[in-house]
């Protein structure tokens, strides 16, 4: 195998003398290249039936600081009546602090 190795050309040989790009030559190329591809973008974008074109302002995200499901979860007590007034005071006392222990913010 080894022997085969040392037969190979240490050149290659090529049929076709073409000349070599010059520097300046691929530049150019690669400019001409990309104005072409903005351009084709810009027209794809334009065109009215593109349902991927951007047509009104993004929102921004707000992250949620709790929900009903966080809340329900830290499972606050039940008020049914029967308790009095001083059980509606304990209750309100009682949700105050589940509220502080979850997520939820005053305004929900």
């Amino acid at each position: 195998m080894l022997s085969f190795v040392d037969r190979l050309p240490l050149k290659r040989a090529s049929t076709s003398e073409a000349p070599a790009m010059t520097q300046a030559a691929i530049r150019k190329l690669v400019a001409d290249s990309v104005t072409a591809a903005l351009e084709a973008q810009a027209a794809t974008m334009a065109n009215a039936n593109n349902p991927n074109r951007n047509i009104g302002p993004t929102g921004i995200h707000v992250v949620k600081t709790g929900n009903y499901k966080e809340f329900i979860s830290c499972q606050p007590f039940y008020f049914n009546g029967a308790e009095g007034a001083v059980g509606l005071i304990r209750w309100f006392e009682r949700t105050k602090s589940v509220f502080s222990r979850s997520r939820c913010t005053e305004e929900k």
